[in-house]
């Protein structure tokens, strides 16, 4: 097999080494603040709330990754670069409440953040590089999964935003360590043998999904490190016989990935989350919760829900239908549409507090099992543009229906200022002093004009009371 597209490996590599603040737009600069701070707020809350903390933390000292100076954020504690990397990306995946990419079908700052934060920690870099580095690793790995076809990557069984963020997360890194253009494809070359993630959790709500995303984060920061230590990579990452491309899905399109590179900024197409669960839930959710409010249905009236989907949004969260209807844990009920939707239309609205309410409530389980999911031509016509979604609800009083394109906090549809800190500040609120969430808020959207990047990351540890001694030496 001959090689295919030669170059991309190349010319990605370019980019990341030669990308700096005057050549990326202003408007895209200022979104990625804001998605830094979304970043950010959902691993805290992630810290203290996500059932898998504990394990990920205890798993981490008992490999000797505490103990230095990088910041995990919301943790009392020094780690090692690797081990904030680690843990920092597995947190901000933890509530699955991240932001994403429709057309991709991945959640870019899950790995690619962290990967910044702690090479930036490292390097002693500002924010102003900082944050083109960001978008350097935002752009290369959701063109590589644009590259891939996201549904055929998804049905060899991989996950984008694990198998693709590593490369992004080395050019970020690698981007702080200004590691010149060569170095860079080394960094890709190690990256290639670290690149993983399986689709394997949906049958029993493991948490290998955020797991691997905080991999993917650590493994992009070894790679620009050993990359900048002279370590030899595979060369062509993406392109070689056996590279990337050729290995991870079954009918690439190479020119994908370096299409409008440096002019059309797959940044400004990231979306983020009002709901914490799966993107392909929201549209719908959206539906339902404005069809409840405009009619005033109450949940005892409903006698059945519909919900229509692309065909790749029904795969991951709408079938098998009798798991979506039975969901044992919190994992299972985030990629439930059936659940979702009954925990919406009780409630008229989703936060990540409900889960804790409705896992096992048998009100809402009775309501998740009238609502059925299927494949639907309108929004399949729209995918992967557009996760799209039309739902609707049979009432004794009557029956209403509707479609919505773009759901809230999608580009087109992005959250407002306001509505952003709202999220931030009730993901964060429960566990930091107003004064602190408030100073935290500003720097992370400010972090651009930021010094010291690891002085704006403590403002995330608990003030000294909040957890006891034996707490924090069980790693809890």
């Amino acid at each position: 097999m001959t090689d295919v597209t030669p170059g991309v490996t190349k010319r990605l590599a370019e980019f990341a080494a030669g990308i700096s603040h005057q050549s990326v737009p202003a408007d895209v600069m200022e979104r990625t603040g804001m998605l830094v701070m979304d970043n950010v707020g959902i691993a805290l809350r992630a810290r203290h709330d996500a059932e898998s903390t504990p394990a990920l933390v205890k798993g981490a000292m008992a490999l000797g990754l505490d103990g230095g100076k990088s910041v995990a954020i919301g943790d009392r504690r020094g780690f090692t670069p690797a081990g904030a990397a680690l843990i920092n990306g597995v947190l901000a995946h933890s509530l699955d409440f991240d932001d994403t990419h429709a057309k991709a079908s991945l959640h870019p700052s899950a790995p690619i953040v962290p990967a910044a934060l702690a090479a930036a920690e490292m390097a002693g870099a500002d924010g102003e590089e900082l944050i083109p580095a960001i978008i350097a690793g935002y752009e290369i790995q959701i063109r590589l999964s644009l590259a891939l076809g996201p549904s055929d990557h998804y049905a060899r069984g991989f996950h984008p935003t694990a198998t693709c963020g590593v490369f992004g997360a080395a050019a970020a890194a690698g981007r702080l360590f200004c590691l010149d253009s060569d170095q860079m494809r080394l960094a890709f070359g190690i990256a290639l043998s670290q690149s993983a993630g399986s689709m394997q959790f949906l049958t029993d709500g493991s948490w290998t999904k955020p797991f691997h995303v905080g991999h993917a984060a650590m493994c992009g920061l070894m790679a620009a490190t050993f990359a900048r230590e002279g370590y030899k990579g595979a060369g062509k990452a993406f392109e070689g016989k056996d590279g990337f491309f050729q290995a991870y899905a079954p009918d690439p399109d190479p020119a994908k990935a370096v299409e409008g590179l440096g002019e059309t900024w797959e940044t400004m197409e990231i979306a983020v989350k009002p709901y914490p669960s799966c993107r392909y839930s929201h549209a719908a959710l959206d539906a339902l919760i404005d069809m409840r409010a405009a009619n005033d249905i109450s949940a005892g009236d409903i006698e059945s829900v519909e919900v229509g989907l692309p065909e790749t949004g029904w795969k991951i969260i709408g079938n098998p239908e009798e798991d979506k209807h039975n969901p044992k844990s919190v994992v299972d009920g985030q990629f439930s549409m059936a659940f979702c939707a009954a925990v919406a239309l009780r409630e008229g609205g989703f936060k990540w507090d409900d889960y804790a309410g409705h896992i096992n409530n048998s009100a809402t389980l009775d309501l998740c099992r009238k609502v059925k999911v299927a494949v639907d031509p309108k929004p399949e016509a729209l995918f992967p543009d557009k996760m799209s979604a039309i739902a609707r609800i049979r009432t004794a009083k009557g029956e209403y229906e509707a479609f919505v394109a773009s759901a809230k906090g999608e580009p087109d549809n992005f959250l407002s200022a306001d509505e952003l800190r709202a999220k931030f500040d009730g993901l964060v609120g429960p566990y930091l002093p107003m004064a602190r969430v408030d100073e935290l808020a500003n720097r992370l959207l400010g972090i651009r004009k930021e010094d010291d990047i690891n002085e704006v990351l403590r403002l995330t540890r608990p003030v000294p009371t909040e957890i006891p001694e034996e707490v924090l030496a069980a790693g809890e």
